[in-house]
This record gives C-alpha cells, structure tokens and sequence, in this order.
C-alpha cells in the first residue's frame, strides 16, 4: 500500500463518508500505522485552504467571463434613439439601400400570387439596378407590365422555377426564342419543396407528376403502394416578402390571401428581404401571432405607392 493510497483513504473530512473497503480490510489486518485517522477537524486545514484556494482561483476566472458577456450584453441593449436594440433593429431607410448588395447571377425568390401579397417596392429597386443573370422561384412571373414581369422585360431573368406561367407574353416569347430556361412545378409541389429549404430537408417523395413529364429523370420509388417522385428542396441567396404589418426586430403579419408564398419563402432565403406596408413598434405583434418571426428576417422596408393591380377584373351588372 503507497502513500498516496494512505492518504485517500485515511483523510476523513467533518461529517465523512464511511471508509472504503480496502481501508477496513487494512485495520482489520493491524496495520493501523499506514492510516493515519485525523483525531480533530482542523487537521486537513493545509488540504482545505488549497482547496479553497482553487474555488476562489476558478470563481475570479468566471467571473470574469461573466463580466465580459455581462458588458457585451449592455452594449447590445442599450437603447437607441427609437427605443430598440441596435444590433437588433433591421429597418433599412429604403430599397435601393435594402438590395444594393445583390450580385448578378444568383438565385432569388419572391413572394406573390400572381399579383398578390408582392413585394412591388423591392421588385421596382432591383429592376432599377439592373442585376442580371437572375434565377427566380416564384409562383409566376406576374404579367407583361406588372409584378416580376418588368425584370423579364429588362432581361434581367435568366430562369424561373415556377407553377404558373401564363398572363405575360413576354415570357412566352422569350421561352420560345431560348432566351429563357423554365422549370414547371406542379403548385404543392413547388410550394412544399420551398417549405422543405426552409426546414432543411433536402428531398422528400411525393405522388404527385408520377408518369408524367415532371418525373423525368427524377428517381421513384413506390411508397404504401403508391409511386413517387423525388422532389428536392428549394432555397435561395435572397427573398423578397410582402407582408402587411412588420416590426424593426423583423417579425411579420401577413393579411389574408397576400400570405401565400411569403412566409415559407422568409425561411428558405439566406438573406431575406421583408416589405411591409406598416412598421409597428416592437411588442405590437405578439409572439404567438406573428405569422413569421424575425429570426428568418435580415432587413425591413416600409413600402410605399403601392398599386396593387388586380390582374383580371371581372364585374357584372347588378341586378335592380
């Protein structure tokens, strides 16, 4: 028996647990002389005071990386002139400003349905920057003169991934002449698959275009004796979003139909951009209202001069 296992064994502490086995095995051979039982308290003092040491060492050096986070923290929450966390308010002063970072060549989604719930002020920006080279996932391309139709007609779409194509000349004969690449989707399909980007799962099987041009090349597996496609997932660098109420921290109400596409659009973008008609003060829209929250929000704009055509306006004589 060494000294190191004398002293674990034969250092009681006040109020001690039971000595282990080997301990009683040695005092019940008369080896008493290599356990040296403390006849008082005080006589693992030199012990305690270095243990006491080290749990004052250890709470300075925590406290000390709870006064940096602590000091952080205040830095992050003091108030700013509007009353709301700087590192958190996301409001831009305008769309220009809110896209000026867009490069060419990248992929964007857009909110709307046809010309509903779209983001006009955003789309207006963009067309008057010019990015080119773009790939857009939307429901449809609005019309010849309205919605993302003004971005074709300024050729700056190189494709769309869409459900809905029809309404927009323009599109046709660019689809025609080649100078548009166009990816159909069935509408769930399409939405699902931006629902999936945004929950990050990368593929899932649906029933849905089996046997049809939609499942070409796709792979197909029968599933609960029904076959299915493989759909991946859709996600995009940025997204634009319509929605009727928003706060500076990004949180967002949608209003009726002008939802649609918009919130599961707010997941699948990695930077995305929300228009809203009315900017609402932080704590207006509670939490377990907001349609979207702001965590999937990087900037806000408050939208303005908003047209909001209606695409086919049908009326009829009313009766007397």
């Amino acid at each position: 028996m060494n000294a190191r296992q004398t002293r674990t064994f034969g250092e009681m502490k006040i109020g001690a647990r039971e000595q282990p086995p080997f301990a009683k095995s040695a005092t019940a051979l008369g080896d008493v002389t290599k356990i040296p039982t403390p006849k008082c308290p005080f006589a693992n003092a030199p012990r305690e005071k270095s243990a006491l040491v080290s749990r004052t060492r250890r709470f300075r050096a925590a406290s000390k990386r709870h006064r940096a986070v602590f000091l952080i923290m205040r830095e992050l929450t003091l108030p700013s002139p509007r009353g709301v966390m700087p590192a958190m308010d996301k409001v831009v002063a305008s769309a220009a400003e809110a896209i000026a970072d867009i490069p060419e060549g990248i992929t964007l989604m857009s909110g709307g349905f046809g010309l509903c719930g779209n983001p006009e002020n955003l789309i207006r920006a963009l067309r008057e920057k010019g990015t080119k080279g773009l790939t857009i996932i939307s429901n449809n391309c609005g019309t010849t003169d309205q919605g993302l139709g003004i971005l074709l007609a300024n050729g700056q779409v190189k494709k769309m991934i869409s459900s809905y194509v029809g309404e927009n000349a323009i599109f046709a004969e660019k689809f025609l002449s080649g100078e548009l690449e166009v990816e159909l989707n069935p509408q769930g399909t399409l939405a699902e698959r931006i629902r999936a980007g945004g929950a990050g799962i990368p593929a899932f099987y649906t029933p849905t275009g089996f046997g049809t041009k939609v499942a070409e090349g796709k792979e197909t597996r029968e599933i609960g004796g029904r076959n299915c496609v493989l759909e991946t997932a859709l996600n995009a660098d940025f997204a634009f979003v319509k929605a009727w109420k928003g706060d500076r921290w990004g949180n967002l109400l949608f209003r009726k139909t002008a939802r649609n596409f918009n919130p599961m659009m707010a997941m699948a973008g990695k930077v995305t951009i929300a228009e809203v008609e009315e900017l609402v003060e932080v704590g207006e829209i509670p939490p377990d209202e907001a349609h979207t929250h702001g965590i999937y929000v990087q900037r806000v704009i408050v939208g303005t001069d908003y047209e909001k055509p209606i695409e086919q306006r049908t009326v009829r004589e009313r009766s007397e």
